[in-house]
């Protein structure tokens, strides 16, 4: 792969990383990941 389409895919990523950062998204990943792992104990 091409190294200016590498850096340009890693630069788009942290955009959008930061992007769900900036609109409080974090938390409600973490609370769905969490309910993913506890489903599959068998606990939640």
């Amino acid at each position: 792969m091409n190294e200016k389409v590498k850096y340009l895919l890693l630069l788009m990523s942290f955009a959008l990383i930061a992007m769900g950062v900036y609109r409080g998204e974090v938390a409600e990943v973490l609370q769905k990941a969490i309910n993913i792992c506890l489903e599959c104990m068998g606990i939640g």
